[in-house]
């Protein structure tokens, strides 16, 4: 009764605030706040003039379909142990994923953290690639693993660092966002500093109902008084500074490049390239000689599957023509269907959102 109070109580503060104020669009950048959002129906207590959108902050889903490919044809011509995250294993490319190659007989490993494949490669004569994704929250672990130096452990890396994409993301500018609910997670590594230089309207927000309800209200205030810059309502987790000792070996171990992100296209800054100096344990590097003579191929199914539209906020699930028709958590065509972050599987696991 006491979480359901404060939330009204939120709720009707959100409403007095945006009385007779211009509509407003915010958009939030972390596949767990979506679920929180969509668990809790809480658009449902928002006012008309109030719209809240998903971004990318669903990794699975952002992660390009290049990325996924160059996996398959690693597999089809190495005899390795491939491990990755299980949402990862289930994102298809013309109607193959991981659990089909797992199916006929190749050595894919579901883990549960990067540490695992590491436990595997200290066991097993064969080499073991880590298929690693993520943003920042799980960059320091894989560099952690690499700095570990094990023997016949490789890194394929489509890690990629966050906050260049709300950067790209305004800069694109095709659709209009007053303000971003920042990504919990990803903060307690980075710390409201690393979101400063971006002069926008912003709230690091927790992954409570309430949290969510305050960050909004916290940016209609901000909006409504011209401020930009980030604010934290995340105070119980996220610090300033971040977490220093995750950033250090993080910076170690990875380099920034320019990478494409789905929906977003190539995001400058962004990659979380493997250093020169660990490149012993970089797939890419190791295994060059089989990369060569890959070339990348379109998916004709996933032509008409517009998940990169939803994670520029463009569209919602509802959107898209193949959206609980051609396209279900049991038969998923694109990645925002597959990912338990990816707002399409949120809405068709709790039901279609009202505005």
């Amino acid at each position: 009764m006491e979480r359901r109070r404060i939330i009204s109580d939120l709720a009707k503060k959100i409403a007095e605030e945006m009385k007779d104020f211009r509509p407003l669009k915010i958009m939030h950048l972390c596949g767990t706040h979506e679920d929180t959002v969509t668990r809790y129906n809480l658009r449902s207590l928002l006012p008309k003039n109030l719209k809240l959108i998903s971004g990318p902050g669903c990794p699975v889903c952002i992660t390009p379909d290049i990325d996924l490919q160059k996996i398959f044809f690693l597999l089809e011509r190495k005899n390795v142990i491939l491990t990755t995250f299980g949402d990862m294993a289930r994102v298809p490319f013309e109607g193959r994923s991981l659990f089909y190659y797992k199916s006929k007989g190749y050595d894919v490993r579901i883990v549960y953290s990067v540490f695992d494949a590491l436990e595997i490669a200290k066991s097993n004569g064969k080499p073991v690639v880590h298929f690693a994704i993520g943003f920042e929250t799980t960059m320091p672990s894989t560099a952690l693993a690499i700095l570990d130096g094990v023997e016949n452990f490789y890194v394929f890396s489509a890690h990629r660092f966050f906050v260049p994409a709300m950067e790209h993301l305004l800069s694109l500018g095709d659709v209009r966002i007053d303000g971003f609910i920042n990504p919990g997670h990803v903060s307690t590594i980075v710390g409201v500093k690393a979101y400063e230089h971006i002069k926008f309207p912003q709230v690091i927000a927790g992954f409570e109902p309430e949290d969510v309800m305050l960050a909004l209200l916290m940016l209609v205030k901000m909006i409504k008084n011209g401020e930009v810059g980030v604010k934290n309502e995340y105070v119980r987790a996220v610090r300033y500074e971040g977490n220093v000792k995750a950033q250090k070996v993080m910076n170690e171990v990875f380099a920034r490049e320019d990478w494409e992100w789905r929906g977003l296209g190539v995001v400058p800054n962004s990659g979380g390239a493997i250093n020169e100096k660990f490149e012993d344990f970089d797939a890419t590097k190791v295994f060059e000689d089989v990369f060569e003579d890959f070339v990348p191929k379109e998916d004709a199914k996933k032509r008409a599957c517009r998940c990169g539209e939803l994670l520029r906020g463009l569209i919602d699930p509802t959107d898209c023509p193949l959206f609980m028709k051609a396209c279900t958590p049991k038969t998923p065509i694109g990645p925002c269907m597959v990912s338990f972050e990816g707002t399409c599987n949120i809405w068709a696991r709790f039901g279609i959102q009202k505005f």
